[in-house]
This record gives structure tokens, sequence and C-alpha cells, in this order.
């Protein structure tokens, strides 16, 4: 690799680790080319994206991006799956791993704080954006759904009472 390829790549891992929403770090070895192909797919298909790095151009970049604390995990043939999404990456990563042995979840990366491998366990079994934002427009609908069949209510039982008399007339006459 070119000195100017290796600079371009430690500018892009710095990218990934300062602005990411989480970034997770794994072991990759004895996999084989369809399993990482479906690993990148399902990782695409959340906004997620995994890459294999370069150890040595990855503690470059954790330590310009003051992350030294990951320095540990990259050691042998390692990757890494980011997303803007907190979630998104570690659920599928914890997805993957649970049915693929040879793909073990190292650690990770949550803003500026090092997660060891339960936490982005744990992180992966929290519900995405997307999902607290459905949650979120029900919540607020239900109250407004309340209050419309409130207000309906007295003018139904209106209704139903003037119906009343009027099938009452009808039969008095």
């Amino acid at each position: 690799m070119l000195k100017a390829q290796k600079a371009a790549q430690i500018e892009m891992l710095e990218g990934v680790f300062g602005s990411s929403g989480s970034v997770v770090v794994a072991h990759y070895t004895g996999m084989t080319v369809a399993q990482m192909t479906k690993l990148r797919r399902d990782m695409n298909a959340v906004g997620a994206t995994f890459k294999v790095a370069k150890n040595n151009l990855a503690l470059r970049a954790l330590s310009a991006n003051g992350s030294d604390d990951l320095s540990h995990l990259f050691k042998g043939p390692t990757g890494i799956a980011y997303a803007n999404d907190p979630v998104a990456a570690p659920k599928v990563a914890a997805a993957f791993a649970k049915t693929n042995d040879k793909f073990v979840i190292l650690g990770g990366l949550f803003g500026k704080q090092a997660l060891d491998a339960n936490a982005v366990k744990a992180l992966a079994e929290l519900p995405s954006l997307d999902e607290l934002r459905g949650k979120i427009v029900g919540l607020l609908q239900a109250p407004a759904q309340k209050i419309a069949s409130v207000i309906q209510a007295p003018a139904g039982q209106l209704a139903r009472v003037i119906s009343a008399y009027a099938r009452k007339e009808e039969e008095a006459a």
C-alpha cells in the first residue's frame, strides 16, 4: 500500500471512529467469501458498513481520535462494523454471530466510550431509532384518538336518543 493510500485509509478510519453512532470490532477468522458477502449485505440493508481493518492503520486512527482503549482488540484478522444509527451495526453483528461461530465480537465503541463484547450485545438488544420513532408517534396519536372518541360520544348518545323518540312516535301513530 502506498503512503498516500495509507494516509487516506487512516483519515477514513478517523472519520469512522469519530462520527459513527457505534463501531463494532470483530474477528472473522475462517469465514468464507459467501459468509462475508452475506454479512456485508445484511449490514448494508440497515445502513451499516462492514470493513476489514488493517490493524496498524486502525490503531493510528484510534490514537488520533483519542480512543486508545480499543487498541487491545486490533490483533489478528479484524473487521469493523459501523453505522450512524448507534444500534444498527451491533444488531446485525450480534445476529450474525449467533448463526456463525467464526464471527466473534470483541468489543466496540459508542461515541468515545469503549465497550466490551457483552456491552455490544446489550446495545444490540435496544430498539433502533426507527422503532423508537414509531413508538413515539403511536404514543402521540393515542391521546388524540381518545379525545376524538370522547368528543364524539355525546353526539352519538344524542343521535340514539332522537332515534329512540322517532321510533316511539312511529309506534304510537
